[in-house]
C-alpha cells in the first residue's frame, strides 16, 4: 500500500502531495499523518493532520526513517494515511537503502492496513525496476 511520487524538482510532487494529504484529512475515518523535512508544509497542510518534522527527531538515512514510520504506526493504530515528503533526501539519496525501506514500510503499510504516500525528487527513468511498481 506504498504509493511514490517521483519527479525531478519542481514537477509538482509536494503540491500533489498535499492534496492529497488534504482529501485524506477530508474522507478519512483514522489519523493522518505526514513527516517532512524541514517545516515547508506547516501552512498549506489541513491543521487536522499530524505534521512531523524528521529534522526535530534527528532522523537521517533509511534505517532511521524506517524505525520512525514503524515506531508511528506501532504507538497509533488509527492511522490510517501516512504521507512522507521527500523521502529519498530522508535517506540520504541512497537508491538501495530507499528501495529496501520502501518495500519494508509497504509490508507493515499491508499488515495495518495504513495507506502510504512518499514524494522522492528524481528523475523517473533512474528508478530501479523495485521501485516503478510503487509509481502508479
Amino acid at each position: 500500500m506504498v504509493k511514490l511520487i517521483v519527479g525531478i524538482k519542481g514537477s509538482g510532487k509536494t503540491k500533489a502531495l498535499i492534496g492529497m494529504v488534504n482529501d485524506a484529512v477530508e474522507k478519512s475515518n483514522g489519523s493522518v499523518v505526514c513527516v517532512e523535512k524541514g517545516i515547508k508544509l506547516r501552512y498549506d497542510v489541513n491543521y487536522n493532520c499530524r505534521l512531523i518534522n524528521v529534522d526535530e527527531y534527528f532522523v537521517f538515512g533509511s534505517r532511521q526513517l524506517y524505525g520512525f514510520l514503524a515506531g508511528l504506526i506501532a504507538s497509533n493504530h488509527d492511522i490510517s494515511d501516512l504521507f512522507v515528503d521527500s523521502a529519498l533526501r530522508i535517506c540520504d539519496n541512497n537508491i538501495d537503502t530507499f528501495e529496501r525501506m520502501v518495500n519494508d514500510i509497504d509490508e507493515l503499510a499491508d499488515r495495518y492496513k495504513v495507506n502510504v504516500v512518499m514524494t522522492s525528487s528524481m528523475p523517473v527513468e533512474d528508478l530501479t525496476d523495485g521501485l516503478k511498481k510503487f509509481v502508479n
